[in-house]
């Protein structure tokens, strides 16, 4: 079998690497939290473009974009190359606090033929001013504004998407996401173990990963690192369509078939497998700046900001635990006995509704896989103590390398003697990556330690580590789990299966 072009049909679907890393700094470019814009007064505006496809193809497309640039900023704010677009797919994601009032001005820079358009945000008491009376809300007609106001009463994650013609204009990407943070945040969340996890990442040199140090306030809201999935799918036939009919000379007078309905391309925040896992802001997709490529480390709470947007559900798969629920459209599920307690179901696929939003939970750990994750073995001459908290866990020391190590498999080789060790000590020989699916996009490394990224590209290592051109392998190594859609013709890029 020849080597596979990483960009080639072999890889074309709808997955995403989940990366768990022990060692090595996660750089901001790659790994940002969940990138927007914050402030409490937004000026967007509806216009079209054309987006980029790993098969080639520029899909005609409309999107909401940055009219001005945003008062507030960026969040998070290291974050280099951050910008916002007079187009993009998803919308800016907009990031404000509980117990603010946000106004939200659209201008409509759509072409005339496409009518008038608007958002609607639900979940919120909106008030308008200006605009024409639509069927859900007010709307801006073609070349001018309407302003929407409302208070984030409640904290949480949600879609923003257009209440006009939504059939169409939702399909030809008009949407995106609001983010609450909670007003107050509980001291569970900045203690304990949630500290010893933040000391790690800035002992190796890492940012913070989040917006907020809970999700909700609520001490079982408390999470380390935060990604945003925001699901959609797309019919390239109907985009055409709009595209031939956008320089009628006409108001309005737009009238393209949306159904039947047969989507070829499966994106979350905006791009398709593998250029979701290029960095965020990336240069090459000035209107897809999302990027969706969760790395972790072990011992990790990480929060899952979850939207199905478009009309189809996309039952996704995070392999290597269940997702807790944490809330429903900014509704924190809680025990109807004990409003100290939380109640959300552990679920096995996150199956998105279109429209409805959740955040979940999402970690790993190591634990009981009998064998060493961090590939020491005693009697390679290993030297690093494992000292076991009250849960099993090297938690006393945050900087030490392997941190969160479970102790109980500290030290047990893979194999006991295996074959072609390699000379940084073992324990296994990786495939040839010719045969087996790895290398940048997935790394399959079982090494995670001191030597990790030695042993998996040194002379006689076979395997870079889970890394991509925004993750040297000379700087990250880890396990890599293909997190995906269980509904089969998702793992395509237009019709092209991976293989």
């Amino acid at each position: 079998m020849r080597p596979m072009n990483m960009k080639s049909a072999f890889f074309k679907t709808l997955l995403v690497l989940a990366v768990v890393v022990a060692v090595a700094s996660l750089t901001a470019t790659a790994h940002a939290a969940v990138p927007g814009i914050t402030g409490t007064t937004f000026d967007l505006t509806a216009r079209s473009a054309f987006i980029g496809q790993p098969d080639g193809q520029f899909v005609y497309s409309w999107g909401y974009g940055c009219f001005t640039a945003p008062t507030g900023g960026f969040l998070p704010s290291a974050i280099p190359g951050a910008s916002c677009s007079t187009m993009q797919i998803p919308g800016p994601t907009l990031i404000v606090t509980q117990g603010a009032i946000v106004s939200v001005t659209l201008h409509n820079n759509l072409p005339a033929a496409a009518g008038n358009t608007s958002i609607l945000f639900p979940g919120f008491d909106v008030t308008t001013a200006g605009g024409s009376p639509g069927l859900l809300t007010q709307e801006a007609v073609p070349g001018n504004t309407v302003t929407y106001t409302f208070t984030a009463t409640t904290p949480g994650t949600r879609a923003y998407y257009s209440g006009t013609q939504g059939d169409l204009q939702v399909e030809m990407g008009l949407y995106g996401a609001i983010i609450v943070l909670p007003s107050t945040i509980p001291a569970a969340c900045t203690t304990g173990v949630h500290a010893s996890n933040l000391q790690a990442k800035v002992a190796h040199g890492e940012g913070n990963y989040r917006l907020a140090a809970a999700a909700y306030s609520h001490p079982g809201a408390c999470y380390d690192r935060e990604y945003m999935f925001q699901y959609s799918e797309m019919d390239p036939r109907i985009h055409r369509e709009a595209e031939e009919q956008a320089t009628r000379t006409c108001t309005g007078c737009m009238t393209v078939a949306t159904e039947p309905y047969v989507p070829a391309y499966f994106m979350i925040n905006g791009r398709s497998m593998p250029d979701l896992m290029d960095p965020v802001y990336a240069p090459e997709y000035p209107h897809q700046p999302y990027n969706g490529n969760p790395h972790m480390h072990p011992g990790e709470l990480t929060l899952l900001r979850i939207i199905g947007t478009g009309r189809w559900q996309h039952p996704f798969h995070e392999h290597g635990n269940h997702v807790r629920i944490l809330a429903r459209d900014g509704n924190l599920i809680q025990s109807t006995t004990d409003q100290n307690s939380l109640a959300g179901p552990l679920l096995f696929t996150t199956t998105t509704t279109p429209g409805q939003a959740m955040d979940g939970i999402y970690y790993w750990t190591g634990k009981g896989l009998n064998w060493d994750a961090y590939g020491h073995n005693a009697a390679t001459g290993s030297t690093l103590d494992c000292t076991p908290d009250a849960n099993g866990y090297n938690t006393s020391v945050p900087a030490a390398i392997n941190y969160f190590e479970w102790c109980q498999d500290h030290n047990k080789p893979l194999q006991t003697h295996p074959f072609g060790d390699v000379a940084g000590g073992g324990p296994a020989t990786l495939p040839d990556p010719n045969i087996l699916a790895n290398g940048a996009w997935y790394g399959g490394s079982p090494y995670l330690g001191l030597d990790a990224t030695a042993r998996a590209v040194g002379s006689t290592g076979t395997t870079p580590p889970s890394g991509t051109v925004a993750n040297s392998p000379t700087g990250e190594a880890g396990f890599a789990f293909m997190w995906h859609s269980h509904n089969d013709r998702e793992i395509t890029t237009n019709n092209s299966f991976p293989g």
